[in-house]
Protein backbone atom coordinates (compact mmCIF):
# COMPACT_ATOMS: atom_id res chain seq x y z
CA UNK A 1 0.00 0.00 0.00
CA UNK A 2 1.17 3.33 -0.75
CA UNK A 3 1.99 6.17 2.46
CA UNK A 4 -0.35 4.14 5.01
CA UNK A 5 1.76 4.34 8.04
CA UNK A 6 2.77 8.11 6.84
CA UNK A 7 2.30 8.88 10.55
CA UNK A 8 -1.21 11.32 9.82
CA UNK A 9 -3.07 8.62 11.22
CA UNK A 10 -5.26 8.34 8.66
CA UNK A 11 -6.98 4.92 7.03
CA UNK A 12 -8.57 4.36 3.59
CA UNK A 13 -10.61 1.86 2.41
CA UNK A 14 -9.21 -1.10 0.53
CA UNK A 15 -11.53 0.35 -2.52
CA UNK A 16 -10.25 3.92 -1.95
CA UNK A 17 -6.60 2.25 -1.34
CA UNK A 18 -7.04 0.52 -4.41
CA UNK A 19 -8.01 3.46 -6.90
CA UNK A 20 -5.40 5.33 -5.20
CA UNK A 21 -3.08 2.65 -5.93
CA UNK A 22 -4.39 2.82 -9.57
CA UNK A 23 -3.67 6.40 -10.10
CA UNK A 24 -0.30 6.92 -8.24
CA UNK A 25 2.79 6.79 -10.73
CA UNK A 26 4.65 3.30 -9.48
CA UNK A 27 1.74 1.35 -9.23
CA UNK A 28 -0.14 2.74 -11.71
CA UNK A 29 0.86 0.02 -14.49
CA UNK A 30 2.04 -3.80 -13.95
CA UNK A 31 2.73 -4.53 -17.42
CA UNK A 32 6.39 -4.12 -18.32
CA UNK A 33 8.95 -6.75 -19.47
CA UNK A 34 12.13 -7.54 -18.36
CA UNK A 35 13.98 -6.04 -20.14
CA UNK A 36 12.47 -2.71 -19.43
CA UNK A 37 14.22 -3.51 -15.75
CA UNK A 38 17.55 -3.50 -17.56
CA UNK A 39 17.31 -0.28 -19.34
CA UNK A 40 15.59 1.46 -16.16
CA UNK A 41 18.50 0.47 -13.97
CA UNK A 42 21.14 0.85 -16.64
CA UNK A 43 19.62 4.88 -16.85
CA UNK A 44 19.61 4.87 -13.28
CA UNK A 45 23.46 3.69 -12.79
CA UNK A 46 25.71 4.64 -15.66
CA UNK A 47 25.04 8.34 -15.40
CA UNK A 48 26.61 11.24 -14.05
CA UNK A 49 28.48 9.03 -12.02
CA UNK A 50 30.58 7.24 -15.16
CA UNK A 51 32.06 9.86 -16.15
CA UNK A 52 33.79 11.37 -12.67
CA UNK A 53 35.16 7.65 -11.74
CA UNK A 54 38.79 8.70 -13.87
CA UNK A 55 39.22 11.79 -11.43
CA UNK A 56 38.40 9.44 -8.39
CA UNK A 57 41.33 7.38 -9.76
CA UNK A 58 43.53 9.83 -9.97
CA UNK A 59 42.32 10.84 -6.00
CA UNK A 60 42.80 7.21 -4.96
CA UNK A 61 45.54 5.93 -7.59
CA UNK A 62 45.67 2.85 -10.06
CA UNK A 63 45.03 -0.41 -7.80
CA UNK A 64 43.66 1.47 -5.11
CA UNK A 65 41.17 2.82 -7.37
CA UNK A 66 40.49 0.40 -9.97
CA UNK A 67 39.78 -2.37 -6.58
CA UNK A 68 37.50 0.22 -5.11
CA UNK A 69 35.25 0.55 -8.18
CA UNK A 70 35.63 -3.76 -7.95
CA UNK A 71 34.33 -4.01 -4.74
CA UNK A 72 31.39 -1.18 -4.96
CA UNK A 73 30.07 -3.14 -7.46
CA UNK A 74 30.54 -6.34 -5.89
CA UNK A 75 28.94 -5.04 -2.79
CA UNK A 76 25.84 -3.31 -4.71
CA UNK A 77 25.20 -6.08 -7.07
CA UNK A 78 24.61 -8.63 -3.89
CA UNK A 79 22.85 -5.86 -1.68
CA UNK A 80 20.34 -5.37 -5.17
CA UNK A 81 19.95 -8.99 -4.58
CA UNK A 82 18.69 -8.64 -1.91
CA UNK A 83 16.65 -6.28 -2.69
CA UNK A 84 15.15 -7.97 -4.93
CA UNK A 85 14.32 -11.13 -2.99
CA UNK A 86 12.61 -9.24 -0.41
CA UNK A 87 9.90 -7.47 -2.94
CA UNK A 88 7.57 -10.38 -2.48
CA UNK A 89 8.80 -12.20 0.56
CA UNK A 90 5.44 -11.71 2.09
CA UNK A 91 3.36 -14.44 0.04
CA UNK A 92 0.51 -12.12 -1.18
CA UNK A 93 1.76 -8.83 -0.58
CA UNK A 94 4.61 -6.66 -3.06
CA UNK A 95 6.87 -4.07 -1.15
CA UNK A 96 6.49 -1.48 -4.27
CA UNK A 97 8.60 0.83 -1.98
CA UNK A 98 11.84 1.16 -0.37
CA UNK A 99 10.20 2.17 2.70
CA UNK A 100 7.40 -0.28 2.62
CA UNK A 101 9.77 -2.92 3.08
CA UNK A 102 11.41 -0.88 5.99
CA UNK A 103 8.10 -0.45 7.25
CA UNK A 104 7.87 -4.21 7.43
CA UNK A 105 11.13 -4.97 8.95
CA UNK A 106 11.18 -2.28 11.39
CA UNK A 107 8.01 -1.05 12.11
CA UNK A 108 5.61 2.24 10.86
CA UNK A 109 8.22 4.36 12.39
CA UNK A 110 11.36 3.25 12.66
CA UNK A 111 11.49 1.49 9.23
CA UNK A 112 9.55 4.37 7.36
CA UNK A 113 12.26 7.08 8.91
CA UNK A 114 15.38 4.63 8.51
CA UNK A 115 14.69 4.58 4.45
CA UNK A 116 12.35 7.21 3.57
CA UNK A 117 14.91 10.15 4.24
CA UNK A 118 17.82 8.45 2.85
CA UNK A 119 15.89 7.34 -0.51
CA UNK A 120 14.19 10.88 -0.62
CA UNK A 121 17.84 12.23 -0.67
CA UNK A 122 19.36 9.94 -2.97
CA UNK A 123 16.44 11.13 -5.65
CA UNK A 124 16.51 14.79 -5.04
CA UNK A 125 20.16 14.91 -4.94
CA UNK A 126 20.42 12.54 -8.40
CA UNK A 127 17.59 15.04 -9.80
CA UNK A 128 20.05 18.46 -8.84
CA UNK A 129 23.12 16.90 -10.02
CA UNK A 130 21.61 15.88 -13.42
CA UNK A 131 20.83 19.57 -13.77
CA UNK A 132 23.94 20.73 -13.46
CA UNK A 133 25.37 17.76 -15.44
CA UNK A 134 22.87 18.63 -17.96
CA UNK A 135 23.22 22.20 -18.38
CA UNK A 136 27.05 21.62 -18.84
CA UNK A 137 27.29 18.72 -21.25
CA UNK A 138 24.70 20.88 -23.06
CA UNK A 139 26.70 23.97 -22.72
CA UNK A 140 29.67 22.04 -24.06
CA UNK A 141 28.09 20.76 -26.99
CA UNK A 142 27.53 24.33 -28.51
CA UNK A 143 30.81 25.62 -27.17
CA UNK A 144 32.36 23.09 -29.64
CA UNK A 145 30.42 23.43 -32.69
CA UNK A 146 30.22 27.21 -31.54
CA UNK A 147 32.99 29.56 -30.38
CA UNK A 148 30.45 32.49 -29.54
CA UNK A 149 28.26 30.20 -27.18
CA UNK A 150 31.03 29.58 -24.88
CA UNK A 151 30.15 33.28 -23.64
CA UNK A 152 26.47 32.03 -22.79
CA UNK A 153 26.29 31.56 -18.73
CA UNK A 154 25.90 28.14 -17.64
CA UNK A 155 22.55 29.09 -16.45
CA UNK A 156 21.06 29.36 -19.71
CA UNK A 157 21.73 25.53 -20.23
CA UNK A 158 20.55 24.34 -16.78
CA UNK A 159 17.53 26.26 -17.64
CA UNK A 160 16.66 24.52 -21.09
CA UNK A 161 17.19 21.12 -19.18
CA UNK A 162 14.91 22.33 -16.67
CA UNK A 163 11.94 23.17 -18.91
CA UNK A 164 12.50 20.01 -20.91
CA UNK A 165 11.91 18.51 -17.49
CA UNK A 166 8.84 20.34 -16.90
CA UNK A 167 7.44 18.65 -19.78
CA UNK A 168 8.65 15.10 -19.51
CA UNK A 169 7.40 15.40 -15.62
CA UNK A 170 3.71 15.25 -17.02
CA UNK A 171 4.31 11.38 -18.02
CA UNK A 172 1.75 9.38 -15.80
CA UNK A 173 3.53 6.54 -14.67
CA UNK A 174 6.83 4.95 -14.31
CA UNK A 175 6.50 2.02 -16.98
CA UNK A 176 5.40 5.00 -19.47
CA UNK A 177 8.50 6.17 -19.15
CA UNK A 178 9.69 3.39 -20.77
CA UNK A 179 10.73 4.97 -24.51
CA UNK A 180 12.88 7.54 -22.38
CA UNK A 181 14.60 5.07 -20.34
CA UNK A 182 15.35 2.80 -23.08
CA UNK A 183 17.09 5.93 -25.19
CA UNK A 184 19.07 7.47 -22.42
CA UNK A 185 19.87 3.73 -21.43
CA UNK A 186 21.52 3.12 -25.34
CA UNK A 187 23.06 7.16 -25.17
CA UNK A 188 24.35 6.28 -21.20
CA UNK A 189 26.74 3.07 -23.26
CA UNK A 190 27.04 5.11 -26.32
CA UNK A 191 29.12 8.09 -24.72
CA UNK A 192 30.75 5.98 -22.22
CA UNK A 193 32.34 4.17 -25.53
CA UNK A 194 33.20 7.50 -26.81
CA UNK A 195 35.08 8.64 -24.03
CA UNK A 196 36.85 4.94 -23.71
CA UNK A 197 38.09 4.97 -27.54
CA UNK A 198 38.75 8.91 -27.49
CA UNK A 199 40.69 7.87 -23.88
CA UNK A 200 42.52 5.13 -25.70
CA UNK A 201 43.84 7.60 -28.89
CA UNK A 202 44.22 10.30 -26.59
CA UNK A 203 46.74 8.32 -24.36
CA UNK A 204 48.58 6.74 -27.40
CA UNK A 205 49.57 10.27 -28.79
CA UNK A 206 49.64 12.24 -26.22
CA UNK A 207 51.00 9.92 -22.77
CA UNK A 208 51.21 11.83 -19.57
CA UNK A 209 53.71 11.54 -17.10
CA UNK A 210 52.13 12.25 -13.75
CA UNK A 211 50.29 9.03 -12.29
CA UNK A 212 50.83 9.96 -8.81
CA UNK A 213 47.99 11.50 -6.41
CA UNK A 214 46.56 14.36 -7.48
CA UNK A 215 47.20 16.19 -4.61
CA UNK A 216 50.50 16.35 -2.87
CA UNK A 217 49.83 17.24 0.81
CA UNK A 218 49.18 15.06 3.57
CA UNK A 219 45.53 16.75 4.21
CA UNK A 220 44.93 17.18 0.65
CA UNK A 221 45.18 13.37 -0.21
CA UNK A 222 43.01 12.41 2.67
CA UNK A 223 40.01 14.72 2.09
CA UNK A 224 40.65 13.36 -2.17
CA UNK A 225 40.16 9.66 -0.79
CA UNK A 226 37.13 10.69 1.20
CA UNK A 227 35.69 12.12 -1.92
CA UNK A 228 36.46 9.83 -4.24
CA UNK A 229 34.57 7.38 -2.03
CA UNK A 230 31.92 9.56 -2.50
CA UNK A 231 32.07 9.35 -6.31
CA UNK A 232 32.53 6.07 -6.84
CA UNK A 233 28.89 5.45 -4.70
CA UNK A 234 27.08 7.95 -6.28
CA UNK A 235 27.87 6.07 -9.49
CA UNK A 236 26.23 2.78 -7.43
CA UNK A 237 22.81 4.88 -6.75
CA UNK A 238 20.20 2.90 -8.68
CA UNK A 239 18.90 0.58 -5.03
CA UNK A 240 16.77 3.79 -4.54
CA UNK A 241 14.38 2.96 -7.17
CA UNK A 242 15.13 -0.77 -7.73
CA UNK A 243 12.02 -1.72 -5.59
CA UNK A 244 9.80 0.59 -7.71
CA UNK A 245 11.23 -0.60 -10.99
CA UNK A 246 10.50 -4.02 -9.98
CA UNK A 247 6.88 -2.97 -9.00
CA UNK A 248 5.95 -2.33 -12.75
CA UNK A 249 6.52 -6.21 -13.54
CA UNK A 250 4.02 -8.19 -13.49
CA UNK A 251 3.76 -11.14 -10.55
CA UNK A 252 2.05 -14.63 -10.26
CA UNK A 253 2.78 -16.90 -8.13
CA UNK A 254 4.50 -19.06 -11.06
CA UNK A 255 6.17 -16.36 -12.42
CA UNK A 256 6.92 -14.03 -9.31
CA UNK A 257 8.34 -11.04 -10.27
CA UNK A 258 12.07 -11.12 -8.90
CA UNK A 259 12.30 -14.06 -11.95
CA UNK A 260 12.46 -11.39 -14.51
CA UNK A 261 14.03 -8.62 -12.25
CA UNK A 262 17.03 -10.31 -11.66
CA UNK A 263 17.24 -11.07 -15.21
CA UNK A 264 17.02 -7.80 -16.39
CA UNK A 265 19.18 -7.08 -13.29
CA UNK A 266 22.12 -9.35 -14.70
CA UNK A 267 22.04 -7.76 -18.12
CA UNK A 268 22.14 -4.07 -16.86
CA UNK A 269 25.05 -4.87 -14.23
CA UNK A 270 27.35 -6.50 -16.74
CA UNK A 271 26.94 -3.58 -18.60
CA UNK A 272 27.63 -0.94 -15.92
CA UNK A 273 30.51 -2.58 -15.23
CA UNK A 274 31.76 -2.90 -18.85
CA UNK A 275 31.67 1.03 -18.51
CA UNK A 276 32.72 1.65 -15.67
CA UNK A 277 36.09 0.21 -15.96
CA UNK A 278 36.90 0.89 -19.75
CA UNK A 279 36.00 5.13 -19.01
CA UNK A 280 37.88 5.05 -15.87
CA UNK A 281 41.01 2.88 -16.41
CA UNK A 282 40.93 4.57 -19.62
CA UNK A 283 40.48 8.27 -18.77
CA UNK A 284 43.30 8.27 -15.79
CA UNK A 285 45.48 6.47 -18.46
CA UNK A 286 45.16 9.21 -20.83
CA UNK A 287 45.54 12.41 -18.28
CA UNK A 288 46.84 11.22 -15.88
CA UNK A 289 46.11 13.50 -12.48
CA UNK A 290 45.50 15.93 -14.87
CA UNK A 291 41.80 14.60 -15.72
CA UNK A 292 38.68 16.95 -14.90
CA UNK A 293 35.96 15.67 -12.55
CA UNK A 294 34.04 15.34 -15.92
CA UNK A 295 36.08 13.34 -17.86
CA UNK A 296 34.59 14.63 -21.45
CA UNK A 297 35.64 18.40 -20.51
CA UNK A 298 38.86 16.89 -20.44
CA UNK A 299 38.38 15.37 -23.62
CA UNK A 300 38.78 18.15 -26.94
CA UNK A 301 39.73 16.32 -30.10
CA UNK A 302 37.80 15.61 -32.63
CA UNK A 303 35.36 18.43 -31.61
CA UNK A 304 32.87 17.18 -33.43
CA UNK A 305 33.01 13.68 -31.67
CA UNK A 306 33.30 14.89 -28.05
CA UNK A 307 30.58 17.62 -28.98
CA UNK A 308 27.85 14.99 -29.83
CA UNK A 309 29.16 12.70 -26.83
CA UNK A 310 28.61 15.63 -24.70
CA UNK A 311 25.14 15.67 -26.28
CA UNK A 312 24.36 12.01 -25.67
CA UNK A 313 25.23 12.63 -21.99
CA UNK A 314 22.09 15.57 -22.03
CA UNK A 315 20.38 13.19 -23.58
CA UNK A 316 20.78 10.26 -21.17
CA UNK A 317 20.33 12.97 -18.01
CA UNK A 318 16.76 13.90 -19.33
CA UNK A 319 15.85 10.37 -19.00
CA UNK A 320 17.96 9.61 -15.60
CA UNK A 321 15.81 12.57 -13.96
CA UNK A 322 12.49 11.28 -14.73
CA UNK A 323 13.85 8.01 -13.39
CA UNK A 324 14.52 9.27 -10.12
CA UNK A 325 12.09 11.83 -9.75
CA UNK A 326 9.17 9.61 -10.50
CA UNK A 327 9.15 7.75 -6.98
CA UNK A 328 9.45 11.44 -5.45
CA UNK A 329 6.24 12.28 -7.77
CA UNK A 330 4.61 9.04 -6.43
CA UNK A 331 5.34 10.13 -2.59
CA UNK A 332 4.26 13.81 -2.86
CA UNK A 333 1.35 12.85 -5.02
CA UNK A 334 0.23 10.11 -2.35
CA UNK A 335 0.84 12.53 0.82
CA UNK A 336 -0.66 15.45 -0.69
CA UNK A 337 -3.85 12.98 -1.55
CA UNK A 338 -3.54 10.89 2.17
CA UNK A 339 -2.73 13.85 4.14
CA UNK A 340 -4.19 17.00 2.91
CA UNK A 341 -7.10 15.17 1.28
CA UNK A 342 -6.40 16.50 -2.71
CA UNK A 343 -8.36 14.87 -5.03
CA UNK A 344 -6.08 13.28 -7.80
CA UNK A 345 -6.40 14.62 -10.53
CA UNK A 346 -4.27 16.12 -13.56
CA UNK A 347 -4.22 19.53 -12.44
CA UNK A 348 -2.52 18.56 -9.06
CA UNK A 349 0.26 16.53 -10.85
CA UNK A 350 1.07 19.66 -13.07
CA UNK A 351 1.14 21.69 -9.92
CA UNK A 352 3.13 19.38 -7.50
CA UNK A 353 5.26 18.04 -9.83
CA UNK A 354 6.45 21.44 -11.84
CA UNK A 355 6.73 22.85 -8.44
CA UNK A 356 9.54 20.03 -7.77
CA UNK A 357 11.16 20.22 -10.76
CA UNK A 358 11.53 24.23 -10.47
CA UNK A 359 12.93 24.06 -7.02
CA UNK A 360 15.36 21.05 -7.73
CA UNK A 361 16.59 23.10 -10.92
CA UNK A 362 16.93 26.62 -8.89
CA UNK A 363 19.64 24.66 -6.54
CA UNK A 364 21.37 23.32 -9.01
CA UNK A 365 21.68 26.99 -10.79
CA UNK A 366 23.07 28.05 -7.35
CA UNK A 367 25.36 25.25 -6.63
CA UNK A 368 26.92 23.85 -9.97
CA UNK A 369 30.19 21.73 -8.57
CA UNK A 370 29.54 18.79 -10.09
CA UNK A 371 32.82 17.11 -8.22
CA UNK A 372 31.75 18.04 -5.00
CA UNK A 373 28.03 17.72 -5.55
CA UNK A 374 28.90 13.11 -6.35
CA UNK A 375 31.30 13.44 -3.11
CA UNK A 376 29.31 14.88 -1.02
CA UNK A 377 25.58 13.39 -2.28
CA UNK A 378 27.41 9.77 -2.97
CA UNK A 379 28.90 9.16 0.77
CA UNK A 380 25.48 11.51 2.63
CA UNK A 381 22.34 9.26 1.41
CA UNK A 382 23.88 6.85 -1.29
CA UNK A 383 26.45 4.44 0.18
CA UNK A 384 23.33 3.90 2.77
CA UNK A 385 20.59 2.84 0.22
CA UNK A 386 23.19 0.95 -1.81
CA UNK A 387 25.61 -0.43 0.42
CA UNK A 388 24.23 -1.07 3.97
CA UNK A 389 20.58 -0.45 4.31
CA UNK A 390 19.55 -3.94 2.08
CA UNK A 391 22.09 -5.66 4.21
CA UNK A 392 20.41 -4.59 7.37
CA UNK A 393 17.17 -5.09 6.21
CA UNK A 394 18.61 -8.77 5.07
CA UNK A 395 19.81 -9.32 8.42
CA UNK A 396 16.45 -8.29 10.25
CA UNK A 397 13.71 -9.98 8.49
CA UNK A 398 15.59 -12.90 7.05
CA UNK A 399 17.66 -14.01 9.97
CA UNK A 400 20.68 -15.65 8.38
CA UNK A 401 22.37 -18.18 10.92
CA UNK A 402 25.42 -16.28 12.44
CA UNK A 403 29.00 -16.95 10.52
CA UNK A 404 27.24 -18.38 7.40
CA UNK A 405 28.04 -16.75 3.89
CA UNK A 406 24.57 -14.45 3.96
CA UNK A 407 25.34 -13.59 7.41
CA UNK A 408 29.20 -12.61 6.99
CA UNK A 409 28.71 -11.08 3.46
CA UNK A 410 25.56 -8.92 4.82
CA UNK A 411 28.04 -7.70 7.66
CA UNK A 412 30.98 -6.76 5.79
CA UNK A 413 28.78 -4.74 3.12
CA UNK A 414 27.48 -3.27 5.80
CA UNK A 415 30.39 -2.46 7.27
CA UNK A 416 31.74 -1.15 3.96
CA UNK A 417 28.83 1.47 3.20
CA UNK A 418 28.66 2.89 7.01
CA UNK A 419 32.89 3.80 6.39
CA UNK A 420 31.96 5.83 2.93
CA UNK A 421 28.67 6.96 4.10
CA UNK A 422 30.95 8.88 7.35
CA UNK A 423 33.68 9.75 5.60
CA UNK A 424 32.71 10.77 2.28
CA UNK A 425 30.72 13.73 2.69
CA UNK A 426 33.77 15.27 4.24
CA UNK A 427 36.26 15.44 1.06
CA UNK A 428 32.77 16.26 -0.62
CA UNK A 429 32.12 19.39 1.59
CA UNK A 430 35.88 20.40 1.06
CA UNK A 431 35.81 20.23 -2.60
CA UNK A 432 32.42 21.83 -2.64
CA UNK A 433 34.30 25.30 -0.46
CA UNK A 434 37.26 25.45 -2.51
CA UNK A 435 35.28 25.50 -5.70
CA UNK A 436 33.20 28.36 -4.24
CA UNK A 437 35.97 30.46 -3.66
CA UNK A 438 35.96 30.98 -7.63
CA UNK A 439 32.62 30.41 -8.32
CA UNK A 440 30.01 33.66 -8.94
CA UNK A 441 26.47 33.10 -8.37
CA UNK A 442 24.30 32.56 -12.04
CA UNK A 443 27.13 32.80 -13.84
Amino acid sequence: MAQCNNGNGESRTPNEQQKLESWLPITASRKAKWWYSTFHNVTAMVGAGVLGLPYAIAQLGWIPGVLTILLSWVVTFYSLWQLVEMHEMVPGKRFDRYFELGEHVFGPKVGFWMVMPQQLTVQVASTIVYCVTGGKSLKKFFSLLSAPSADIRQTYFILVFVVLQLVLSQTPNFNTLKGVSLLAAVMSVCYSMVAFCTSIVKGVHHHPSHYGLRSHTVPGKIFDIFNALGTIAFAFAGHSVVLEIQATLPSTQETPSKKPMWRGVIVAYTIVIACYLSVAISGFWAFGNAVEDDVLISLEHPNWLIAVANFMVFIHVIGSFQVFAMPVFDTIESNLVQKWNFTPSRTLRIVARSIYVVVVGFIAICIPFFGGLLGFFGGLAFASTSYFIPCILWLAAKKPKRWSVHWIASIICSVVGILIATLAPIGGIRTIVISAKTYKMFS
